[in-house]
């Protein structure tokens, strides 16, 4: 394994400001639902207002003949989809299986029945209004009680755990329940697509442009090289983005219909019904400890709702088998259907609403031993991942609580409720530990060093709006010595080198090896040049003998700027650039993973205030430190976990969407009606990373962190409510109802 330089640091190490901020804050960045193409057509869906049932009927005459209306899409006349062979991250993925019109079912409120397609955006609305859709209803099912009728799948076992319940000591057992929240980023989802005879062209809302095209390649039964996937910029997607969804198949069949290219943007409503969102979790808590604090048994019980024809299981119990040592555990899960669109993964995944429910039961049972919570997880700390016995990569989770206690002022805190006043208000304090998985995905990149002293680095992944653009381009800088502003990067294009997605955490780690190896391919090319060519200072010298740093090659005895500039050598050799190649393997089946527990890890401290009077409570105060690894660029990292930690106070005291009961529609589609955290809402931040880099996972010692900062926070929130009020909240969000008897 390569060493990484001293220098190479002091540009990764370094906050960066992000290379694409000009274009975004300037509004020349393109989004998809930018893209304006020559004789564009605009397609909208028409949505089922039925959550169960059938349709019976469906009269679009009179839409068809509305000024501007091209042609109305439906099941009779849009053709063939074919479904994917099966999830793959490499190959193609879903959670919403069944292509558009495949059959008449409903299966929940907003489902697409129909889509026109119109010379302007305004006119296909107007003809939506006009569509006539006639149903048998069915009974629906979108309630948010949970009752598992089969057997649950055991995730995680070791010892007897319902023995060591029932053995005596201290004991917990509680459920804890999250509700559906769903995703809303500022850009909506939306998909241009051009079909010119022979190919597609899509440009996209994508969190995944090489996965997306794999996924358009099954469904639509085309070669890959007939599959174009394009996305600049993305205005965000916390996970609902990660995958295709219909509507992507609607665009396409219109472009191909008409001939002309197609714009569908999914309305803020859609976004509530047809992309997915965060599913209901219930979970389960059953802990037992001894007089001493030692942990005795954890039972992890979870279950979630998923659509009707979909399974999506929320992998609540992901990091419960190891984060604590404990002789005795048993994970189970479970999945309850319902007429709703289908969950998908929501930033943090299985993670959020886990450590929800195992962090404040952990909470719950230090006050029930009388321990300091803090304190109690230090003396259950392990030393190994008792799940597998595999030794951990690089875990510091102490150093986390003892760094975040000292920071916060732990030491200060009283535990009784209500006794911490300040102002005038009551204060409550809560803290909450957190945990992710350290991946990577396989990955693929060019690097081209060119005569006219530039660089340009390409890759088949995207930014979406976490700083890929930047990490690639430090990452050239840093082993090139070439300033940042002489780097071109290429991302968001299935033209490019295959790269990996951009989710769970992933892209950064995933993308160093490939782009570390090219990089240094290019170099190594332009210094064989060097040594070969006749006008090269250093014509006839050894290429081993040589170097390639500040920008300039020059001997490794020398100082760089006795060199020339590496500009000069391809000049010499009349080429436009000497170009290098990089790979790197990763995946779920990571060969690591039987090695290593590769895990980043966190503590949360939170203040609340509290004021009776008017029943005000209020997230004033957020300590967060963060095991990452070693942070690339630390103003890209600090604001990864300031917005999760934003994100995490509206889990805790806003989020949530509800269905009518009586059709199964989300009533609060809107952010007028859906209520999440604003800048008024932000408490003060304190952000800490802790410098361990993991070189297990790769050279640099980076993992990802753009999750792991909302996993805990929840928690954290709901125990300084109750050190705060004395009320003890178990279904999330925290309501003002919860606190009036307060």
């Amino acid at each position: 394994m390569s060493t990484v330089s001293e220098s190479a640091l002091s540009v990764l190490g370094q906050p960066q400001s992000r290379i694409d901020g000009p274009l975004k804050v300037s509004g020349r960045a393109v989004y998809t639902s930018d893209v304006d193409l020559p004789d564009m057509l605009y397609a909208v869906p028409v949505c089922a207002t039925i959550a169960s049932g059938r349709v019976t009927s469906l009269e679009f005459a009179a839409a068809q003949s509305m000024p501007g209306v091209r042609m109305v899409l439906h099941r009779g006349n849009i053709g063939r989809f074919y479904r994917i062979a099966g999830n793959s991250i490499d190959a193609g993925f879903v959670d919403e299986a069944r292509p558009p019109f495949e059959d008449d079912v409903i299966r929940y409120y907003g489902q697409y029945v129909a889509a026109i397609v119109a010379e302007t955006f305004e006119a296909a609305s107007a003809a939506v209004a006009a569509v006539k859709v006639g149903y048998e209803k069915a009974a629906h099912d979108v309630s948010d009680e949970l009752a598992l009728a089969g057997e649950p799948q055991v995730q995680s076992e070791r010892g007897d755990a319902a023995t060591a319940y029932g053995q005596g000591g201290a004991t917990l057992d509680e459920t804890y329940v999250t509700p559906v929240e769903t995703h809303n980023p500022i850009e909506l989802h939306a998909t241009v697509a051009h079909w010119d005879g022979e190919g597609y062209t899509f440009y996209e809302t994508t969190q995944a442009v090489c996965n997306h095209q794999g996924t358009l390649m099954q469904m639509l039964g085309l070669p890959k090289e007939k599959v174009r996937v394009i996305s600049r910029y993305l205005g965000s997607g916390f996970g609902s983005k990660l995958w295709m969804w219909p509507h992507s198949l609607l665009a396409a069949a219109a472009s191909r219909h008409t001939g002309q290219p197609v714009k569908l943007v999914v309305s803020r409503k859609m976004m509530f019904q047809n992309v997915g969102h965060r599913p209901t979790t219930q979970q389960r808590m059953r802990l037992s400890a001894d007089s001493s604090g030692k942990l005795t048994s954890i039972r992890h019980d979870y279950v979630n709702h998923a659509a009707i024809a979909d399974d999506y299981e929320e992998s609540c119990g992901e990091i419960t088998p190891f984060l604590y040592s404990v002789p005795n555990l048993r994970v189970t899960s479970g999945i309850v259907r319902r007429n709703v669109g289908s969950p998908t993964s929501m930033r943090g995944p299985g993670a959020v609403p886990g450590l929800y429910a195992l962090e404040s039961a952990m909470n719950e049972l230090a006050r029930k031993l009388d321990i300091d919570p803090v304190a109690f997880r230090l003396m259950n700390e392990p030393k190994v991942d008792e799940s597998t016995g595999l030794p951990f990569s690089s875990r510091h989770l102490v150093e986390c609580l003892k760094t975040g206690a000292g920071k916060f002022g732990w030491a200060e805190r009283t535990p009784a409720v209500g006794s911490m006043t300040r102002d005038g208000l009551t204060l409550g304090w809560g803290v909450g530990a957190c945990g992710w998985p350290g991946l990577r995905f396989s990955a693929e990149a060019t690097v081209d060093l060119r005569a006219d002293g530039t660089a340009r680095v390409v890759c088949g992944t995207q930014d979406i709006g976490t700083g890929t653009y930047t990490i690639l381009a430090q990452l050239v800088a840093a082993h090139t010595g070439i300033p940042l502003d002489r780097i071109e990067v290429g991302l968001g294009d299935t033209m490019l080198p295959p790269g990996p997605v951009s989710g769970g955490s992933a892209a950064t780690a995933s993308v160093i090896p490939a782009v570390l190896q090219a990089v240094r391919a290019a170099g190594e090319m332009v210094l064989a040049r060097a040594a070969a060519v006749g006008e090269s200072p250093f014509h006839g010298e050894s290429k081993d003998a040589l170097a390639f740093s500040a920008g300039r090659v020059h001997r490794k005895t020398d100082a760089p700027e006795k060199g020339v500039p590496f500009a000069q050598i391809l000049q010499a050799a009349q080429m436009h650039s000497a170009s290098g190649k990089g790979s790197a393997q990763g995946g779920f089946d990571d060969p690591l993973k039987k090695h290593y527990s590769i895990y980043s890890y966190g503590a949360h401290f939170v203040e609340v205030t509290w004021q009776p009077e008017i029943a005000r409570l209020r997230v004033s105060r957020v300590v967060t430190v963060i095991d990452g690894g070693r942070m690339l660029n630390p103003r890209a990292a600090r604001n990864q976990i300031e917005g999760a930690v934003v994100m995490g106070v509206g889990m805790a005291l806003f989020e949530h969407t509800s269905y009518d009961p009586q059709n199964g529609a989300p009533i609060n589609s809107s952010l007028a009606d859906y209520i999440i955290a604003s800048h008024a809402d932000t408490p003060s931040l304190d952000v800490t990373f802790l410098d361990h880099p993991d070189t297990v996972l790769n050279e640099l010692g980076a993992r990802g962190i753009a999750e792991i900062g909302l996993a805990g926070v929840a928690a954290a929130i709901t125990d300084a409510v109750h050190h705060a009020t004395g009320v003890r909240v178990r279904k999330l969000p925290v309501m003002i109802e919860d606190l009036l008897a307060a």
